[in-house]
């Protein structure tokens, strides 16, 4: 039974320790496998088979059935801590803005637009504000809400102006 305990109370300390230093315990899991080699997920499942294993132990009084009953539940809890961390943190892949998330963005022209040339808009994607050089069928006045219809290069968009009611 004290295996156990002290198998759990080492995933209470990891997870403690995981909220004190934040990401750097992280660094230790990067060359393995993707996401599920969190901190997170491995205190989860070190709690889960030292306490699990311990309640199992003292219910059925078998340490074989504890240990299986701890690993169960140990890989359950690891699974799930690994999943809320993946989500918690995310993946990254929204971090970055890139021009081609601009399509169908709802932006403002901050400098005028003339028939035939480049103005500049302001466009807010994934909570960055973007300042694109922007082009137009049409000229549009600075203060105009326009959409974004394609995307000319890393820097410049074509737009079409909003004619809201």
């Amino acid at each position: 039974m004290t295996v156990f305990l002290v198998i759990g109370a080492l995933g209470v300390v990891l997870l403690l320790i995981a909220l004190v230093l934040g990401d750097v315990l992280d660094g230790a899991f990067e060359g393995l496998s993707a996401g599920f080699f969190s901190t997170e997920a491995l205190a989860g499942f070190l709690g889960a088979l030292g306490f699990g294993g311990a309640i199992a132990l003292s219910v059925t009084g078998s340490t074989s059935l504890a240990v299986v009953i701890g690993l169960v539940l140990g890989v359950l809890l690891g699974a799930a801590a690994a999943r809320a961390s993946t989500f918690l943190h995310g993946t990254g892949e929204t971090d970055t803005v890139r021009t081609s998330d601009m399509v169908e963005k709802i932006g403002t022209v901050v400098g005028a637009i003339p028939e035939g040339g480049f103005g500049t808009v302001s466009i807010s994607a994934g909570g960055h504000l973007t300042r694109l050089n922007a082009r137009s069928s049409v000229a549009v006045p600075a203060g105009t809400q326009v959409s974004v219809t394609q995307v000319i290069s890393p820097t410049a968009v074509q737009v079409e102006p909003l004619f809201l009611p």
